[in-house]
């Protein structure tokens, strides 16, 4: 029986990975342009009540408004994580995998796309953050943020289950063997012809 080639390029998970990073690279940068158009920075806007505001604010620092004056070193920091996607990516044959490093991919670069062409100046510039939803965090932030967050919730659901780049599980994950039908049965672990069963541990 022939074996499937592990180093063999998985064209279609490419092509979802693709697919999934230019989606949500796009809806990002739409959305960040119909803010910046469309509202004056500061401007807050109840879409439901205090469930989803849209609050427009330029963020210097990380996702979520953290670490601010620090914009240069996470525009180096983002740079490196799309070289490493881009380089990574061939090694990827399983779907769900291309859509974690797809949503990663569109995120880090809608945000480093704001730090390299926003005001103030090249590398340091200002992210646009403009959604806000008091109930769940006091933070504002944007779609490349949503992104970035949910490829980390997927690649730890799919760590935790197990599953590789290829899609398959791990040996350590998966179910153990059945018993051999015909397996003999311990004579402790035989019920008495006339009695209850012993009781056993589960």
């Amino acid at each position: 029986m022939a074996r499937n080639n592990p180093t063999k390029v998985s064209y279609r998970a490419l092509l979802v990975l693709a697919l999934v990073a230019v989606g949500g690279y796009a809806l990002d940068q739409i959305s960040k342009v119909l803010v910046v158009r469309g509202m004056i920075e500061g401007e807050s806007v109840r879409v439901l009540g205090d469930v989803l505001q849209l609050h427009f604010i330029r963020n210097p620092g990380a996702a979520f408004s953290f670490a601010t004056g620090l914009t240069w070193v996470f525009s180096l920091i983002a740079a490196g994580v799309v070289v490493f996607v881009v380089w990574f990516a061939p090694r990827i044959r399983s779907s769900l995998w291309a859509i974690v490093f797809g949503l990663l991919l569109g995120g880090v670069l809608g945000n480093l796309t704001d730090r390299l062409f926003r005001e103030p100046s090249f590398g340091l510039g200002h992210v646009v953050d403009f959604i806000y939803t008091p109930w769940m965090m006091p933070a504002i932030y944007n779609i490349a943020d949503c992104c970035i967050v949910v490829s980390m919730v997927l690649f730890m659901f799919l760590t935790l289950r197990g599953i590789g780049l290829d899609g398959r599980r791990t040996p350590a994950s998966a179910p153990a063997a059945a018993e051999p039908a015909g397996a003999a049965v311990p004579a402790a672990l035989t019920p008495p012809a006339d009695g209850p069963a012993p009781l056993t541990s589960n």
